[in-house]
């Protein structure tokens, strides 16, 4: 990666060089004092499997075992989480890795440094109610179609789809509707007609017919027919500065969120069913299973961000946003995998 990022010689053998004082170094032997035991962290729809490890480590304790407090606030949608960090009421993001590229666009710098899904676990519906015959994107033009925020990666993924199709954002209407309960009203009282969401809400409505998807991203073969690779989701990020400034803070959130990872490794559906809040379950606990199976493998295995995802996230984003020109993007600046390697190293005993 790049010398950027400097940690404290608290975290290294008291003879390191401060010149080897860089993030590119193998795993410390010991996590430094945190800099920051208090963080206000942003995510835009905590209920979806989107996620989920976010969830998991809040809920198992693993924050509070690496001596954070961590403060979750949970907006509509990603953009809106976004903004929370960008204005400083939160330190950190758990949101879509391609808000790092949008930003460093418009000359902010902001990383990710733990992944927590490895596909972007979105889907593309068409409403059966509103669109009974439906036969290509082109039907689309002048319709609603409801993301869980606008600007948000659901949004994106619906510009992706549309420019495929041959159409603009400008050709349709974009609606907010969240990423739970709000979303499936939306769609079944003809509010909207088609939506770019998340897990379970997709799951639900496709499972009764209520949807037509013709776009998804749930699974990595489905990423991989959608995007042309891997394509990185959700993680953390926080702007250089405060990762510059925090990065034993920085460490403790990568390990919290990699041993959240771990366990869903080997979790079974009923331990989910324990783990998350009731709400989650959006009153279906079969359908809230059935969702989980089909995302299963879209979660990370140890949140390390694929160098050629970071790729394939840049050039989707520059094939249908005229803002963002790939040649002017430093994608090695939109993250750094040496806070995962180490949450790896120490959770893989």
């Amino acid at each position: 990666m790049t010398n950027e990022f400097k940690i404290s010689r608290r975290s290294f053998a008291a003879g390191s060089a401060l010149a080897a004082a860089t993030l590119a170094l193998p795993a410390l032997r010991a996590q430094g004092k945190l800099e920051k035991t208090k963080i206000a962290l942003s995510v835009g729809g905590k209920a979806a499997f989107y996620y989920l490890p976010l969830t998991i480590s809040e809920q198992l304790g693993y924050f509070k075992a690496e001596g954070l407090d961590v403060e979750i606030s949970d907006f509509a949608g990603g953009a809106r989480a976004l903004q929370a960090v960008v204005g400083g009421s939160a330190d950190v993001c758990s949101g879509a890795f391609e808000h790092t590229i949008n930003l460093q666009a418009k000359n902010q710098m902001y990383r990710a440094f733990v992944l927590q899904g490895r596909a972007p676990q979105i889907a593309f519906g068409i409403s059966t109610k509103t669109m009974p015959n439906y036969k290509s994107i082109a039907d689309l033009r002048g319709k609603k179609i409801g993301v869980s925020a606008p600007g948000s990666s659901t949004n994106m993924m619906a510009n992706l789809v549309l420019s495929r199709g041959g159409l603009k954002a400008s050709d349709v209407s974009f609606i907010g509707v969240g990423t739970a309960a709000g979303a499936l009203t939306a769609l079944r009282s003809g509010q909207i007609d088609a939506m770019s969401n998340t897990d379970p809400v997709m799951t639900m409505l496709e499972q009764k017919g209520e949807v037509k998807i013709i776009s998804d991203t749930r699974t990595l073969k489905g990423t991989q027919e959608v995007f042309g690779g891997t394509m990185p989701a959700a993680c953390l990020y926080a702007s250089q500065e405060f990762i510059l400034k925090n990065p034993n803070t920085c460490q403790a959130l990568a390990n919290a969120i990699v041993h959240g990872l771990k366990w869903l490794q080997t979790a079974g559906p009923g331990d989910i069913i324990k783990t998350v809040p009731e709400s989650y379950l959006l009153g279906d606990r079969a359908l809230y299973l059935a969702s989980f199976n089909k995302v299963r493998e879209s979660i990370s295995l140890d949140g390390i961000i694929p160098d050629d995802g970071a790729r394939t996230a840049l050039k989707a984003l520059a094939s249908f946003d005229p803002t963002i020109k790939a040649d002017k993007i430093d994608i090695s600046k939109t993250y750094t995998n040496e806070f995962a390697r180490r949450a790896k190293e120490r959770f893989q005993a």
